[in-house]
């Protein structure tokens, strides 16, 4: 049986408000609470250390042509 451990350092979530203080921060809390991303930055989703780790072994990392680092893995068949 799989222990369903908890990682909390993956499931924090960003308040989209606009507080005193936060000035030149307002225009990017516009297009977050506009923007269809604004679901997957304000839900609070349960992931546990298991499926981190399950992924982690199927994922290659390679360097492409640009430079920067690419991660593929097949998750489901796709």
């Amino acid at each position: 049986m799989v222990n369903f451990e908890f990682y909390d350092k993956h499931n924090m979530v960003a308040y989209l408000k606009k507080p005193s203080g936060s000035e030149g921060f307002q225009e990017i809390v516009d297009f977050l609470n506009g923007s269809h991303i604004r679901y997957a930055v304000t839900t609070n989703p349960t992931i546990y250390v298991y499926l981190i780790k399950k992924f982690w072994q199927i994922a290659t990392v390679k360097i492409v042509d640009n430079g920067e680092q690419e991660i593929t893995a097949t998750v489901d068949g796709k």
